[in-house]
């Protein structure tokens, strides 16, 4: 029960953190890999799943409701993500993630550095492409994010943000929001999949979605009352420490 408890406190933070800018695993894999050191990988994976997936559903309900989204791009988008994620798992049977692993830190640097030297990047809301044109980046996003997701993972949620901000012309606020339903769609894709193998316990996984979706409330609220400029500020928060974790990981390979 001492473990439990821990692992719920580690996931309601997590969900305040990944309904905010993403990276709730930083936070709820390693807690459950501690907690339970014999457990097979893959099902310690999809337990984390099986609660995060309610975290970030909440989220984007909670998001719809006080932000405008772009629903006709963002659904597609969705489905890309959804089918890109499968498709990552797919290759991940048929290839090792270990070079990927290695270049992450550097490609995670590239994406603190432009953000720190692009003061304005993401403080305004102003969408630069419409209609077919969103629509088609979205989903292009959607399906190299989601990819990736399914395929290794760690910073798929800030990912997802940057490139609503920088392709798309979103604020980090309406990023955010939009990234929660393709991170969503991902996750439900990992969930199936590490389901269908038996690789949830579901009794902890039950307790850790109630925990996360407590977070991601707090997080939301958050989120929405101190608006883009404080997502902004999490957001850096967020990579710098995916910067040091996957770069720590790196060099133990």
């Amino acid at each position: 029960m001492t473990e439990l408890a821990i692992v719920a406190l580690a996931s309601l933070f997590a969900g305040c953190v990944d309904a905010i800018v993403g990276g709730g695993g930083l936070i709820l894999v390693p807690a459950l890999f501690g907690m339970y050191p014999g457990a097979a990988p893959a099902t310690l994976l999809g337990t984390n799943k099986g609660s995060g997936i309610w975290g970030t559903g909440w989220a984007t309900l909670q998001f719809a409701r006080r932000v405008q989204l772009p629903w006709k791009s963002l659904l597609p988008a969705a489905a890309a993500a959804l089918a890109g994620s499968f498709a990552g798992a797919w290759a991940l049977t048929l290839a090792s993630p270990d070079s990927l692993r290695k270049a992450l830190p550097l490609v995670l640097v590239a994406v603190l550095a432009y953000t720190l030297a692009r003061k304005d990047l993401g403080r305004h809301h102003a969408p630069k492409l419409h209609g077919a044109a969103q629509t088609a980046t979205a989903c292009a996003i959607g399906s190299v994010v989601g990819f990736y997701d399914g395929f290794f993972g760690p910073g798929a949620g800030s990912f997802f943000v940057f490139l609503f901000v920088r392709l798309l012309g979103f604020d980090f606020l309406h990023a955010s929001a939009s990234a929660k339903l393709l991170n969503t769609a991902t996750n439900a894709a990992a969930l199936l999949l590490l389901a269908s193998k038996g690789h949830v316990w579901w009794h902890v996984a039950a307790v850790l979605a109630l925990a996360n979706v407590t977070g991601s409330l707090i997080g939301t609220r958050l989120a929405l009352r101190h608006g883009a400029g404080f997502v902004r500020s999490a957001f850096i928060v967020v990579v710098t420490a995916l910067i040091a974790k996957t770069g720590w990981d790196a060099l133990s390979i």
